[in-house]
């Protein structure tokens, strides 16, 4: 099982070594927690799945691990089982998205601690 870490900077997923074999990544994931757009917790990752294995390894609705490429980018997918995941959004990162089962998810939304969405203006409001 992967071991998450939330630094005052950065997100890093450290990949078991099976892991790293099974999505062909030699390296673990960092990603700068300024990059991260949003996060949502989800019953289902299965869902939020996009685009198409590569590289990696996929046993349909049980196990997703490594790259999923899809038109606009690609996704890295460590999904084991229906289990409560997080889905991470990024920009400006080698991934689009990042999807995580992790029995701790809702830790991890708390560490992260992202900015509430700021709400709408109403006195902003285009005209035609």
């Amino acid at each position: 099982m992967s071991v998450l870490f939330v630094h005052p900077d950065r997100l890093e997923i450290r990949l078991t070594r099976a892991e790293k074999i099974m999505a062909l990544r030699r390296s673990d994931i960092e990603v700068p927690l300024e990059n991260i757009r949003a996060a949502v917790l989800t019953d289902d990752p299965w869902v939020w799945v996009r685009g198409i294995r590569a590289p990696g390894t996929a046993v349909p609705l049980t196990l997703a691990i490594g790259s999923w490429k899809y038109h606009d980018g690609k996704d890295f997918l460590l999904i084991k089982g229906t289990r409560t995941s997080v889905v991470i959004d990024l920009e400006n990162s080698e991934f689009s998205r990042i999807i995580v089962t992790t029995k701790h998810s809702l830790t991890l939304l708390r560490a992260l601690r992202l900015p509430p969405l700021e709400a709408a203006d109403p006195t902003a409001i285009a005209a035609d």
